[in-house]
């Protein structure tokens, strides 16, 4: 039997569009002799819903959409569609008006659903808040072949891979007691760094355990800040990879399933990502190019200030939307050395972008004469240096609202982390690029993106010392300990949630580790209202971030008794 896998890329909302999606790959399965198809979870609706799925009106257009499409279907080839169903017994039991669903269309009809069983509410999931539970094991008989269906998180409770169990249940234990000859997996998979690595290895140990082929599905495109990197891929009995369907693309994979043999056949393999720098680019650029078309915007702007996270942040704008869809500006201040306007244009023209200067020594002196009677008797000091990034903010702003342009901000994670920023100033914009990408990791990808190209990132950009330049010989390093010393500080707070003296005990010194907790936990106001940062990282400042302002928690007393030098991060 002919098994196709469909890596679509849904508009979240858009169930007309997302159907025709499905129907158009259902009309090609159909003509290479699929018998079955199987699509995302959700992915009539598109992953995540979110508070839509709180709208009648919406929960009923989807059932119409989803008997329609049952409708329009090639005869003779079976499809499995993600869906919701409601659940009709909520109001017996007091449980959530619906299911999370994967509906068996076949033959015109909407022939059974299937209940998602395990409901992930860690980091940027929250689905206790819409869904019920299913209780049962879920399989469906085609052509004398049972097969077992499950949705994203029911494969995500082995204890024997995991060494623990997040969940009562295993539904692949509970599928192969009851001796399905198939397992099927239907996904939208959240994309983190090396997160392919890990699906692919549990599977591999449940196929073995089980003695089970098991075909995983999943959802690709970029919805607000998530990515979903496709990937799909299937395995035998054995463990064995039989197909991998490619990265950050849509793509459509035939696989065979021997029912004599009761196992899968070797078909396309897409290899597999050997460098995190050249994920993440991928990543990154499918991120922007899809928040900006499935938000309707056709071109970007963004500040270009010679650095290295703006020129990166350019780099991948030009690869997801086109040269010609992006414009640089240059706002350079009294303070701005000549290398910033220089490597700005370089990297302009190594690009083939647009580029606009307007300098605002001007705008600053305006601000001064405003402010001179009320700041009278005060010295030069933070507030006039986040002047300027205010004045770069608004000017972006307005091109951006003049034109229709969607704008970008740059900051990157390691600013971000400890306030380096300035709200209504670097941070105004529409989507952050690289919110979620240390400061060495931006280093890496611009070092990779130079070898796998013809030069993109002018040198220079990359061996000078960062800098704001908002006052004479600013550099990033008077204000914040080494990146690399800060990156490995912030890796161990933020992911691996280490205490104090356990990163003191690898090597960095107790005042420097004080200090960025209290930069951390000070500048989560700021983070607040950031824009949408691209989540490449098991915990991005976004969806799953969900830390307290207001908050007097021990580590971080006495925050506000700190140096009066941290004040520029305000």
């Amino acid at each position: 039997m002919k098994i196709a896998i469909a890596q679509l890329n849904p508009i979240i909302g858009d169930l007309s569009g997302n159907a025709q999606k499905i129907l158009e790959v259902a009309q090609q399965a159909a003509a290479n002799g699929v018998r079955l198809l199987l699509t995302p979870e959700l992915s009539l609706c598109g992953y995540p819903p979110r508070d839509l799925l709180l709208n009648p009106s919406f929960v009923e257009a989807m059932s119409m959409n989803l008997q329609q499409l049952a409708q329009d279907l090639p005869a003779n080839l079976a499809v499995l569609v993600g869906t919701v169903e409601k659940n009709a017994q909520a109001h017996i039991t007091g449980g959530k008006n619906l299911f999370n669903s994967i509906a068996l269309l076949e033959n015109g009809k909407v022939k059974q659903f299937f209940h998602k069983r395990l409901l992930p509410t860690y980091d940027v999931f929250d689905e206790n808040r819409y869904f019920e539970a299913g209780l049962q094991a879920n399989y469906f008989t085609i052509d004398n072949i049972d097969i077992g269906v499950t949705i994203c998180e029911d494969l995500w409770n082995d204890e024997e891979f995991w060494g623990k169990r997040n969940y009562a249940a295993n539904p692949i234990a509970d599928l192969s007691i009851l001796g399905v000859d198939l397992i099927v997996n239907l996904s939208a998979s959240p994309y983190t760094v090396g997160k392919q690595r890990s699906r692919e290895e549990m599977l591999q140990h449940s196929a073995v355990r089980f003695q089970q082929p098991i075909i995983y599905t999943n959802q690709v495109g970029g919805n607000d800040d998530l990515i979903f990197d496709g990937f799909s891929f299937a395995v035998n009995a054995k463990g064995e990879v039989m197909c991998r369907a490619q990265g950050f693309t849509t793509d459509v994979v035939i696989i065979e399933f021997d029912a004599a043999q009761r196992d899968l056949q070797l078909s396309s393999v897409t290899p597999a990502s050997t460098s995190a720098d050249e994920e993440i680019w991928h990543a990154l650029v499918l991120g922007v190019r899809d928040y900006a078309q499935k938000c309707r915007f056709s071109k970007v702007v963004l500040g270009l200030s010679g650095g290295i996270d703006s020129s990166l942040v350019a780099a991948i704008a030009t690869a997801a939307l086109g040269k010609e869809n992006v414009l640089g500006v240059l706002m350079p201040s009294p303070y701005s050395s000549e290398h910033s306007i220089s490597d700005a244009l370089a990297l302009a023209k190594n690009l083939g972008i647009q580029t606009q200067t307007i300098p605002i020594g001007e705008l600053m002196q305006g601000f001064d004469h405003s402010l001179v009677d009320l700041f009278a008797g005060t010295e030069f000091g933070i507030a006039e240096e986040n002047i300027q990034s205010r004045i770069r903010g608004n000017l972006l702003m307005a091109i951006a609202n003049k034109f229709g342009y969607l704008l970008l901000s740059t900051g990157n994670k390691s600013e971000m982390a400890v306030g380096y920023c300035t709200l209504y100033g670097d941070m105004n914009g529409g989507l952050a690029v690289i919110a979620d990408v240390p400061k060495t990791r931006v280093y890496s990808i611009c070092n990779w993106l130079n070898s796998h190209q013809s030069t993109v990132i002018p040198p220079h950009v990359i061996t000078k010392a960062p800098s704001a330049e908002l006052k004479p010989g600013q550099v990033d390093q008077d204000s914040l300990p080494p990146y690399e010393i800060l990156d490995d500080i912030l890796q161990r707070l933020i992911h691996e949630h280490q205490s104090v003296g356990e990163i003191v005990a690898a090597g960095h010194e107790s005042l420097v580790v004080d200090r960025i907790i209290q930069m951390l936990a000070r500048a989560e106001f700021k983070r607040r209202q950031a824009p949408p940062g691209l989540k490449i990282t098991d915990r991005a400042f976004g969806t799953g971030w969900r830390m307290p302002i207001a908050s007097n928690w021990s580590a971080i007393k006495n925050t506000y008794k700190i140096n009066s030098g941290l004040g520029i991060y305000i």
